[in-house]
């Protein structure tokens, strides 16, 4: 089976853009009632116009809308489902505290101020992503549409951090069920947007590079959980969520370490424990993979990388201003290459045709953003296309 790029092209960001200040001042006075959401729809559509010019001008072919209508990273699915219910105040004791972000959120005495829960049957009822998706599609030109990339949320999301508590006694008779719900609202969710044209989809994942986090693994086995067994039942739920898509729609994986806002960060642990299952078994076709730091690992996991998939190595960090040296990057990049065609039998040539460059996660994942500036970002995109082009002449 051959390996699908274009998307994802060669050089890609995760997704989130810094937010201009005026459009974080009109959510502030949308959250107060000082203006209409109508008010704050145009402000949101400017500011969107202004993304899509920015990717253009730096050579960013994998248009995104920056996430410009969500507060946080992951909105756009669950929120939108029947049988999910927003939770505020809720109680520590439904969160699981092994849990990297929750246990960094504690140990700063912070208390989560909310959370989504199941209290009823789960059902897609309506798609939060197509309206998103439908106003970036009326900004591009139709031969584009299939180069937006849509960022979705971890099906798994609000199940690593509450376990038992993710939904209400009485609704599902075990997780499994509760699973076989999202995942069927998923194939829903999918097919709602593949009519709407969406090719390039991206699973936006931390929970998965949690289980590389020593901590967290300790905390789960004296917690009576086994990190094996949850684990393998995520990659079935992936798995059941993409069941019949279609061949011609782009689906990738996005895994850090966090990226909470003001360029906070919760694990750290190389793809070492989680590498063979995570690029033989869960059915995408790309990873987008975080590599700007020593937390990471080392490049030795993507030997592990069936000749049929792609990576997109997050080699440049989002969370701070200062630029890498391009020829450093590109050293990495040879090296990632070399490791790739180790065990697959091909030439490091061969395996370079599988590798693109990205930043390491998105600048920002919660709509205050990163400690970097706009022009910041902007460099940060330059430098991607820049290393790209001098890798791959055509990027």
């Amino acid at each position: 089976m051959s390996i699908k790029l274009n998307p994802p092209f060669r050089a890609e960001h995760i997704g989130s853009l810094l937010r201009p200040d005026y459009l974080l001042q009109a959510r502030k006075q949308f959250d107060k009632k000082e203006i209409t959401y109508e008010q704050l729809l145009a402000l949101e559509d400017k500011a969107i116009a202004e993304a899509l010019r920015l990717q253009r001008e730096v050579g960013i072919k994998g248009f995104t809308d920056g996430e410009y209508r969500r507060h946080m990273f992951y909105d756009g699915f669950f929120d939108h489902l029947q049988g999910f219910e927003e939770i505020q105040n809720p109680p520590i004791d439904i969160f699981k505290t092994y849990v990297p972000d929750i246990k960094a959120f504690l140990a700063n005495n912070t208390k989560p101020a909310g959370t989504t829960l199941c209290t009823s049957k789960i059902k897609h009822v309506e798609s939060g992503y197509l309206p998103q998706f439908e106003a970036l599609k009326a900004l591009v030109q139709p031969e584009e549409v299939k180069n937006i990339k849509l960022t979705l949320a971890a099906p798994e999301w609000f199940h690593l951090r509450h376990g038992e508590h993710a939904f209400r006694a009485g609704v599902y008779a075990s997780r499994d069920e509760y699973f076989d719900d999202i995942a069927a609202a998923y194939r829903v969710e999918l097919e709602v947007l593949y009519g709407a044209g969406l090719r390039n989809a991206q699973f936006d994942d931390p929970l998965l590079a949690y289980f590389c986090a020593e901590p967290m693994l300790k905390g789960m086995q004296e917690a009576g959980e086994d990190s094996e067994v949850l684990l393998d039942r995520y990659i079935q739920l992936y798995n059941d969520c993409l069941a019949g898509r279609p061949r011609d729609m782009t689906v990738s994986l996005h895994l850090c370490r966090g990226n909470f806002r003001h360029s906070i960060h919760f694990s750290e642990g190389g793809y070492d424990a989680i590498a063979v299952k995570l690029f033989n078994e869960i059915n995408v076709d790309c990873y987008y993979l975080e590599y700007d730091t020593e937390r990471a690992g080392t490049f030795e996991p993507l030997r592990y990388l069936p000749k049929n998939k792609t990576v997109v190595l997050g080699l440049v960090t989002s969370k701070f201003p200062e630029l890498e040296d391009i020829g450093t990057l590109r050293e990495r990049v040879m090296q990632a290459a070399k490791i790739m065609a180790a065990d697959t039998g091909e030439s490091e040539e061969e395996a370079l045709q599988r590798i693109c460059v990205s930043p390491q996660c998105g600048f920002a994942s919660h709509s205050e953003g990163n400690l970097l500036g706009m022009n910041d970002m902007r460099k940060k995109l330059v430098l991607i296309k820049d290393l790209a082009t001098s890798i791959w002449p055509d990027a």
